[in-house]
């Protein structure tokens, strides 16, 4: 793909020139207009590929690339990042990448030529090499849980491990003497620190053993083969903390189906808060991310690196709250084994 170093060589002018030329910012005599209209044509180079620096472009318009909308943690984020956006005049792409690297590599290549002016990636795949070529291109970006580089980017995420600290001490208090853990892919930061919470908790308790601990890949079904799985191993479980609640949702499914109460035999407690919690059977006692909080800061935050108006780059952790509901609430104020 060619460049405007490039166009600049084969027309034998300098890179400035090229950049007066393509944006009619300054004096280009027609000779040397045909020059380099002749070395865009020979090199097929597409002007909208500039870098924003030399062209000077702004669209009011942003993108905000998720791993799964249909996660409704990020169709609710979605909706704050897109209401705080058109109060300052933005519009917003959305792009799935499936935490698919290569997806997100092309997302990056068709936004640069369309003069965005800034993108959210809550996708937890953007790398080093592509973080620096936005720098280059003068392309402002911020990160959600996590970015290529804690020193200098503006990260946005919940304080993860102390929910998960808060959702096992809650079982616990409940009276809970056996808690299991359905914890989300590695590679991810937040279900990392879930997991370093939850291990934190339970480590120095002697019913604990890491064969309460098992993969539910943050999805439904991955919840329920691993509650399966759990109770094979573990029987006497009377108590499940899933690192989200899509997983949680899983567990509630799993225990119905093998006719196991949940609550009085059996508690479970999610994270993140979303709003299908509030609609299973029983409802479900969920560690609540300020998911719409969360949106908002981080669209305001790209904003404001559009604008030149923020400081200086950093992580924002916020805080998390305990939401008490049935799938919990039968084992208050009980220490009784089911």
């Amino acid at each position: 793909m060619s460049t405007i170093r490039d166009v600049a060589k084969l027309a034998g002018v300098s890179v400035s020139t090229v950049s007066r030329y393509l944006n009619k910012s300054g004096y280009v005599n027609s000779e040397t207009e045909q020059t380099i209209k002749y070395a865009i044509d020979k090199l097929k180079y597409a002007p909208n590929q500039v870098a924003r620096g030399l062209a000077g472009k702004k669209t009011n318009t942003i993108a905000l690339i998720l791993p799964d909308i249909s996660n409704l943690f990020f169709s609710d984020l979605a909706r704050a990042v897109e209401d705080v956006a058109a109060t300052y005049g933005y519009t917003v792409i959305f792009g799935n990448s499936d935490d698919q690297a290569v997806k997100e590599k092309r997302y990056i290549e068709t936004l640069k030529q369309k003069y965005i002016d800034g993108i959210i990636f809550a996708s937890n795949t953007l790398g080093h090499d592509d973080a620096e070529m936005l720098t280059k291109l003068g392309i402002p970006f911020v990160c959600l849980d996590r970015g290529p580089s804690e020193e200098n980017s503006s990260i946005v995420r919940s304080k993860n491990k102390e929910g998960a600290i808060m959702a096992v001490q809650h079982l616990l208090d409940v009276g809970c003497r056996k808690i299991a853990h359905i914890y989300g892919p590695q590679h991810l930061i937040t279900a990392k620190e879930r997991l370093i919470g939850y291990e934190q908790s339970v480590q120095i308790l002697d019913w604990y053993s890491p064969t309460l601990i098992e993969p539910g890949d943050f999805r439904i079904a991955g919840g329920m083969k691993a509650t399966d799985r759990l109770l094979e191993r573990h029987p006497d479980i009377d108590g499940i903390f899933a690192g989200n609640d899509l997983m949680a949702i899983g567990a509630l499914k799993a225990l119905h189906r093998k006719g196991i109460p949940v609550g009085r035999q059996v508690a479970v407690c999610g994270f993140d808060g979303i709003q299908t919690t509030e609609i299973t059977v029983p409802e479900l006692t969920t560690i609540a991310q300020p998911i719409y909080d969360m949106g908002a800061l981080i669209s305001r935050l790209l904003i404001k690196k559009i604008e030149g108006k923020l400081e200086e780059d950093r992580l924002y952790e916020l805080d998390v709250k305990l939401i008490v509901r049935d799938s919990t609430f039968r084992r208050q104020g009980t220490n009784e084994q089911a």
